[in-house]
């Protein structure tokens, strides 16, 4: 086993200094230095953050089912690679996944130990983890991620939920994932476990609604003809205006790289946090019809032909006469009658 690194190989500190480490009570311990990290998980952001994390000085052991990125051959493995105290990332899908994870480290780690769950775990999974870990004396923080692909170069936006000491305690990784510039800036320590994946939760709904109001906004430009370079007109939004956006720059990005998105297929899934949105905002009687459409528009774009419409039009036939467009051997329109 390594000698530990956790926390033993930061230097410790009582001054409060005059922005950080001064709370209510006083002074507090804080940890200065480069720390361990055990991370599981290595995708698209576990890699990209295990990288981050070792451009920032700190030692990161990585396990992954692919041994061509794992640097551990197993999650037991990991673990014994890890100086105690440890504390232990995890950056695997959420649902089933998440939960075998946290059940298989509830028996490997120790007294002492901490598990920060990065994915985009249910806020209410949290409680059931931080419950089983708890049993065994080890720590539990939830922590919702924002960046994407993009957060090993500009850093990641973290939301965190759980004790204090805990968030304290792990300081120096947040510090290091997250962006340049104020802490707060980048940093949000949410509330008691489960606060950070309702916080992003909410901020993947509100992304929803984003993405689709700038979708809507290009396919009228696109419609109208009235406009015929929609690519610059959109481009032309990312200096000055009052919708200019990170969301709108990608857009641009991806016209800059297919025009007429000719190459992209209309089909838009959805990952969980959405719906989780909208069924927070029914429970807690809170109107959201922006995120709502959003998700709706979603369901709608993997339909070929919407038996919905099917019975409207059948409808519109019956009490008006209305004319329908007759099922064809294609997903064409149809004869009309």
């Amino acid at each position: 086993m390594k000698e530990p690194l956790c926390t033993a190989g930061l230097e410790r500190t009582s001054e409060p200094g005059p922005e950080e480490g001064r709370n209510a009570d006083g002074p507090r311990t804080l940890y200065v230095g480069p720390v361990q990290l055990g991370l599981v998980g290595l995708g698209r952001m576990g890699f990209n953050m295990r990288e981050r994390l070792r451009a920032g000085g700190h030692d990161v052991v990585g396990y992954d089912r692919d041994p061509e990125l794992s640097d551990a051959g197993s999650l037991a493995d990991l673990v014994d690679k890890l100086g105690t105290p440890r504390t232990v990332w995890i950056m695997v899908p959420s649902g089933e996944p998440t939960r075998k994870t946290v059940e298989e480290l509830a028996g490997l780690l120790a007294d002492g130990d901490l598990v920060i769950e990065g994915g985009n775990s249910r806020h209410t999974d949290d409680l059931m983890h931080a419950e089983t870990l708890a049993a065994r004396g080890i720590g539990y923080l939830d922590c919702g991620v924002s960046g994407g692909v993009w957060g090993r170069e500009n850093g990641y936006g973290l939301m965190v939920g759980g004790d204090a000491e805990h968030v304290e305690r792990a300081m120096p990784i947040f510090d290091a994932l997250r962006p340049e510039g104020p802490r707060e800036e980048g940093f949000a320590h949410a509330g008691s476990v489960g606060a950070g994946h309702f916080a992003k939760m909410v901020h993947n709904g509100i992304e929803y609604g984003l993405m689709q109001a700038y979708a809507e906004g290009y396919e009228l430009l696109t419609a109208a003809g009235a406009v015929t370079d929609v690519p610059a007109v959109l481009k032309a939004w990312t200096r000055g205006t009052v919708v200019r956006s990170w969301l709108l720059d990608l857009l641009v990005r991806a016209l800059d790289a297919d025009p007429g998105l000719s190459g992209i297929r209309g089909y838009v899934e959805d990952s969980g946090e959405g719906r989780w949105t909208v069924e927070e905002a029914i429970n807690h009687r809170v109107p959201a019809p922006v995120i709502t459409s959003a998700l709706f528009a979603r369901f709608a774009s993997r339909q070929d032909d919407s038996p919905a419409m099917k019975a409207v039009a059948a409808l519109r036939q019956q009490f008006g006469g209305h004319a329908v467009h007759e099922a064809g051997p294609t997903s064409g329109a149809g004869e009309v009658q």
